[in-house]
């Protein structure tokens, strides 16, 4: 486990930081760019948090402490053979079956949906934009360097993930906002 005696380190202070094993980057590479996305994306299901009900509290307490393991795979580049904790294909198949069986409870969608409804559907939206956008960054590392194939997986899953909790969170469906294509009013 990880212990801070201290917060800062003054490592960075001339724009540099390391990865986890000992590389050191400057802080604006496509490396510490997707690291700081998935942070980011991993902060914005934390305010999804507050104030949801507790079954999704606990649902996404467990994706916010995958997220910490994503980055801590993405910390230690690929073929690291110090590399301890990988995403995994299973993470992967249990957004799944999760998304599945949310869905299964959903009325069929007839338009798009717009973000929006309750408050906690708004956050979960804003938390799938940003998870959207961690993927971006990751799919741009991956296509420098080798990344494990499963961390792009499961943020793909995972926004997939947040969009049917989203729709769960709007009254099982009941008060999403629909797009109407061209309406101005």
């Amino acid at each position: 486990m990880v212990k801070l005696d201290r917060i800062y380190t003054r490592g960075g202070d001339a724009g540099e930081t390391s990865l986890g094993d000992g590389t050191r980057l400057p802080k604006h590479a496509p490396h510490i760019t997707a690291l700081g996305e998935v942070d980011e994306a991993n902060a914005a299901i934390g305010m999804a948090r507050a104030g949801a009900d507790p079954a999704l509290c606990t649902v996404l307490a467990m994706i916010q402490n995958e997220l910490f393991d994503l980055g801590a795979d993405l910390c230690v580049p690929a073929g690291d053979p110090r590399a301890r904790l990988r995403v995994t294909g299973a993470q992967v198949a249990r957004l799944e079956a999760e998304i599945d069986a949310a869905n299964d409870s959903l009325p069929a969608l007839d338009s798009f949906v717009l973000p929006g409804g309750t408050e906690t559907a708004a956050r979960l939206h804003l938390a799938r934009c940003v998870v959207r956008r961690a993927e971006r960054a990751v799919a741009a590392l991956a296509a420098r360097e080798p990344v494990n194939p499963a961390a792009l997986a499961y943020l793909n899953r995972l926004s997939d993930h947040l969009f049917v909790a989203a729709r769960q969170a709007n009254d099982g469906g009941r008060r999403d906002v629909k797009w109407r294509p061209g309406a101005t009013t």
